[in-house]
């Protein structure tokens, strides 16, 4: 077995090497819950690298966003080239799932657009868990969701060796099985072709562009060869191969004909249900929409949407919980949880949400009821199915605190970088004093922030700042991610000096050129204003070496006394350290393009599968869908043109042109 080992320039430091050696005795004698309480800037993700190393066993890595599961994946995949770290989401991460609005007659169906792209990750990782241990899955809160059977999908791989007497047909049969298809004429994922005596195929799993060839000599396997695709080169002869399925959702031929019998007695019960409620429109639906599911599974194996059929697939009771990515894992696996004081509760969420959305489809006929059993983990059942958990966080919540054996802080940053200073000031004259503190800073060529409570005071102070000739921007939740990343470069480069909204937290990024932020109103109660909250705030100062934060406030509130008594206690901590060992803290120094390309990236993305959902599911004759739609449709146009194609933009702006011909006096 291949072992783990981290590959970095860089040895622990600080305080990280005693947090290393603890939580790792900690989880090798058997500790079910610890916790990594570590300051922002303090090398969380490397010490998590280095306990993986220690204790070797397959990890999976939660993390509450797609855009920081990326962020770690870039990581870890850094700090492991020699061992396999995949990514793992979920459509749900890039856009809304089929779901149903009875208000507007709206149906809106899963857009297949990226779930190719998104099945290889998914395939990559459950059969890098199959084939090896040294495995780290780094996965966003969806990895809770039904994912289909391992026992099955480990049971239909296709086994074959060198030398062994070959059917053709048959194997063909058996690769279309699981969901293989035949193109012999261009090779891509999930396909093979037949030429002769050789066969080629590319499984979907594969990491780089590698696929198999099959040499027959007669009826007798001569060899098998594995290929790069883009390069047609051997990169190597095997004695054996298997090829594992190439969906998650694959189920035996004489099983699924059975599923198929449960399925229709299911739609019958729910069609005399209806009848019987005077439903005849959904009795229809549900009839017709079953009914085409069961003849496509029956002829190919599959249908679109066959996850919510995964109750009746599997035999499963009613209220069961589905198998998940943890059902890959091996029994011993280690989990950590990034930023655990979000992602928890988020897990603990989804249940909810996501029953809420089913329901709507099986009231109106579009599911049958049994796709409420195609869901996430409840969380008493998540919390089941793991084995041994470290949380990750610099403001853990009582629960992790209760749960753990022992909490290991990690103050010390390699950069010898302080927690900021912390001054609570009246909230009388307060935009006098944030406009001498944003001057001070504009001279040494900082940047600042300033958190508000709402939209409107937001924007008002905005507009206040511009007046004094500050170059000022807001942020807010009816700005697109795309516009977010290029407001936050702005910040970084200078071209604005002051950045305000009510929640800077979700950025995700570092911002080393903030030395100030301004809270106001810090002593009204609420989660926007409570310790955690507080101190997440407060470490956006903490990359630089002049960080300052003022709370603005009238009363000093218990949430206030704690982030005070807890910077201070920090501080104090590291000041002794730097002391000691001869440190000067220096501003981090991070190029703006190494932090926000990445970002910029699935910000584009994102843009690209807003404007597909959007066109196949806007309700024109709604004036703010229509709206929403247009505005997509010019900056789509706008694009174009950019990258001089022009005929494509005349054909958008064609389409603009119709739509609002079309439906704006309706």
């Amino acid at each position: 077995m291949r072992k783990f080992e981290v590959v970095s320039p860089y040895q622990p430091s600080g305080d990280q090497g005693q947090a290393i050696e603890k939580l790792s005795e900690g989880f090798l004698r058997g500790d079910r819950y610890q916790t990594l309480k570590g300051v922002t800037g303090s090398g969380k993700t490397f010490t998590m690298a280095k306990i993986i190393e220690k204790v070797q066993r397959p990890t999976l890595i939660i993390s509450h966003n797609k855009t920081l599961s990326a962020q770690l994946y870039r990581e870890f995949k850094s700090f492991f080239p020699h061992n396999a770290v995949e990514y793992f989401v979920s459509y749900y991460d890039y856009y809304q799932p089929e779901a149903y609005v009875p208000s507007k007659d709206l149906f809106i169906e899963k857009d297949a657009a990226v779930n190719k792209e998104i099945d290889e990750l998914r395939l990559k990782a459950t059969y890098s868990l199959m084939e090896r241990r040294d495995v780290v899955v780094v996965a966003t809160v969806s990895c809770i969701y039904g994912l289909g059977m391992p026992d099955l999908y480990k049971e239909m791989r296709v086994h074959i060796e060198k030398g062994e007497i070959f059917d053709t047909r048959k194997f063909e049969k058996s690769l279309i099985s699981i969901q293989y298809q035949r193109n012999d004429m261009v090779l891509e994922r999930g396909n093979f072709r037949v030429r002769g005596d050789v066969i080629e195929v590319y499984p979907p799993y594969m990491e780089t562009d590698t696929a198999y060839r099959i040499e027959l000599d007669f009826d007798e396997i001569a060899s098998i060869k594995r290929f790069n695709v883009l390069t047609r080169e051997i990169e190597e002869e095997l004695d054996e191969m298997q090829f594992y399925p190439a969906k998650h959702f694959v189920v035996p031929h004489d099983a699924l004909f059975s599923a198929a019998d449960r399925i229709m007695a299911e739609m019958e019960e729910q069609v005399k249900k209806f009848e019987k409620e005077g439903k005849p429109l959904e009795a229809e639906r549900i009839k017709t929409r079953t009914t085409y599911d069961v003849e496509m599974m029956k002829e190919m194996g599959y249908c679109s949407g066959i996850e919510n059929y995964s109750g009746p697939i599997s035999g499963r009771k009613h209220g069961e919980p589905p198998a998940t990515l943890l059902h890959y894992f091996p029994d011993d696996f280690l989990c950590l949880i990034d930023e655990a004081h979000v992602t928890v509760p988020q897990i603990g969420a989804m249940y909810e949400g996501d029953r809420s959305r089913k329901q709507n489809l099986v009231d109106f006929g579009f599911r049958l009821p049994s796709a409420l059993d195609n869901r996430p983990l409840k969380f008493e059942e998540f919390e089941k199915k793991l084995n041994q958990v470290i949380y990750v966080t610099a403001t853990p919540r009582e629960q992790e605190i209760k749960q753990s054996t022992q909490v290991v802080e990690q103050i010390i940053r390699p950069t010898g970088l302080l927690d900021p200073i912390i001054e609570v000031r009246p909230s009388e004259g307060q935009m006098e004093d944030i406009y001498k503190e944003v001057k001070k800073r504009i001279d040494k060529k900082e940047r600042s922030l300033i958190l508000t409570l709402t939209k409107k005071m937001a924007e008002d102070l905005t507009d206040y700042l511009l007046g004094l000739n500050l170059k000022v921007k807001y942020i807010h939740s009816e700005i697109d991610t795309f516009e977010r990343v290029e407001i936050l470069k702005s910040l970084r480069t200078g071209e604005i000096d002051v950045l305000i909204g009510i929640n800077l937290l979700r950025e995700g990024i570092d911002l080393p050129e903030v030395s100030f932020i301004a809270i106001l109103d810090a002593d009204k109660i609420g989660f926007l204003r409570s310790t955690t909250s507080l101190i997440q705030i407060a470490g956006r100062a903490a990359r630089n070496e002049n960080g300052t934060v003022v709370m603005y406030a009238d009363n000093m509130t218990p949430a206030i006394k704690e982030t005070v008594n807890e910077t201070k206690r920090r501080r104090a901590i590291q000041e002794k350290y730097n002391e000691e060992h001869g440190i000067t803290p220096h501003t981090v120094s991070k190029a703006v393009q190494d932090i926000l390309v990445r970002k910029q990236k699935d910000a584009e993305e994102n843009t690209e599968v807003e404007l597909e959902v959007l066109k196949k599911n806007a309700n024109l004759f709604d004036a703010k869908q229509r709206r929403k739609l247009i505005e997509a449709l010019k900056k789509e146009m706008s694009d174009c043109a950019d990258r001089l194609e022009y005929e494509q933009a005349a054909a958008i702006r064609d389409q603009i042109q119709e739509i609002e011909r079309t439906y704006s006096k309706k």
